[in-house]
């Protein structure tokens, strides 16, 4: 790659450690963030796998605007030989090749989520971890704002530059060379995805919506590569999708904390004119300059402006999407587990035991969808079941394993239903939807 598209360079030592410090935030911390809550990718799922596939395909086209992608498009274009194809299809077919190089880089980690699904989720637990991608997810969002450039060494970046070369096998291997250099932009869309196919387990998911993502961040060089268009040029707006990357990265860090500290959450409320008052304390932050707004604007009115603007616009997203997650009503639920199978016993009544955890996005969703269901309400209160909600967060605490073992829990989410006698009757060891658990509760008494 010609030293002209690339930024201003850190010292060499200084730019390998931010490299490895954005690539282990864009690759691994993910993967152990794979039980965190849901996002627009596993809602998405609810209406269907082409939504999650098409939300994939966009946010991976969103990604190819930044400027980590953007100013490689005609360069590389270039250095692949679709300018000097002999024909419509050559130059289709090599630019195909450059981005199914592409797909072979992201895909395969989507596929390991899949499999790995869960495994990480109680590492999640750990306040300390949790901090530390917090940390990570700043450093990456003060890097879209320009504090500094996350980038490979320019050794390294001056050596992929010669990866490739003209022809098919060329053009594979440099897709998978420019998706690494893409990387530390791939950061709050492949991480949201990353959460989201972990949750499904659905491996042939996990192929679609890699390829998707992966097709959606190559579009721009198969377009220019195969009609040799023109692209508009790169200008100020590229520094706008940064902002709005940075702001995104600071709302998912501030989501990993008020999980790990539930205090910040406390105030939120999941009614409507709470969600209006946030959504307007964001489009406040984002009018004054959050994103539009560049730093070297001018003097010291636009740096407070901007300022202002991303701590607004940070504060209402984040409230405004802690609000929508938390759950509409919901069962009374018993917190101490002696006293609600003392009363279970007592009275002969059914007891629910749910058991839950900060870090357990599939437990968060059965609170929204099952346990706030009203049919599920009406039929646990006619049936007068006692209900009780288990705090597993703290698995290193004595009493949690101790319930844990009594109830024979080895992951979460668990749910158990018993009947009036005691006897169990049925148990989810996954997301359960409304439907299937009042089937489970018929007949139970």
């Amino acid at each position: 790659m010609p030293r002209h598209l690339l930024a201003p360079r850190l010292p060499r030592a200084h730019a390998a450690l931010a490299f490895a410090f954005s690539f282990l935030a864009v690759m691994l911390l993910p993967a152990m963030a794979l039980a965190a809550d849901e996002n627009i990718f596993s809602r998405a799922i609810k209406k269907g796998p082409l939504v999650g596939a098409l939300g994939a395909l966009g946010g991976g086209l969103l990604v190819s605007l930044t400027p980590c992608v953007y100013p490689m498009i005609a360069i590389t274009v270039s250095v692949f030989g679709a300018r000097e194809a002999k024909s419509r299809a050559q130059a289709m077919l090599l630019s195909t090749s450059f981005v199914m190089g592409i797909v072979a880089l992201f895909t395969p980690m989507l596929v390991i989520a899949a499999f790995t699904g869960g495994l990480f989720g109680a590492i999640l637990s750990s306040k300390i971890v949790v901090i530390g991608i917090c940390i990570v997810f700043a450093a990456m969002a003060a890097s879209m704002f320009g504090a500094f450039d996350l980038t490979l060494p320019e050794s390294v970046m001056q050596r992929f530059s010669t990866v490739g070369g003209i022809g098919y096998g060329g053009a594979f291997l440099l897709g998978l060379v420019s998706g690494l250099v893409a990387a530390p932009c791939t950061g709050p869309v492949l991480t949201s995805i990353l959460v989201w196919i972990s949750q499904t387990r659905s491996i042939p998911l996990a192929i679609i919506v890699g390829a998707c993502f992966s097709i959606g961040l190559g579009m721009p060089f198969w377009l220019v590569g195969t009609f040799a268009i023109s692209l508009p040029k790169g200008g100020k707006w590229m520094l706008g999708v940064k902002s709005f990357f940075g702001i995104v990265m600071l709302i998912v860090a501030f989501y990993f904390l008020k999980n790990a500290f539930p205090i910040l959450k406390s105030f939120v409320r999941p009614d409507a004119s709470f969600m209006l008052i946030s959504f307007g304390v964001l489009a406040v932050g984002v009018a004054i300059g959050a994103i539009h707004l560049a730093w070297d604007d001018g003097g010291v009115g636009v740096i407070v402006r901007k300022s202002v603007g991303i701590v607004l616009a940070v504060v209402g997203g984040a409230m405004l999407w802690t609000s929508f997650d938390l759950p509409r009503g919901s069962l009374n639920w018993l917190h101490s587990e002696p006293e609600a199978t003392t009363l279970a016993t007592s009275e002969k009544r059914p007891m629910i035991v749910d058991f839950t955890a900060e870090w357990c996005g599939a437990c968060k969703e059965i609170a929204k969808e099952t346990f706030s269901d009203p049919r599920v309400q009406q039929k646990a209160l006619l049936a007068n079941f006692v209900t009780v909600k288990v705090d597993a967060t703290n698995d290193e605490d004595p009493q949690v394993d101790a319930v844990k073992g009594k109830y024979k829990v080895v992951g979460l989410p668990t749910v158990v239903i018993y009947d009036s006698t005691g006897k169990e009757r049925k148990r989810f060891n996954e997301f359960v939807g409304p439907e299937p658990f009042l089937a489970a509760l018929e007949g139970v008494d």
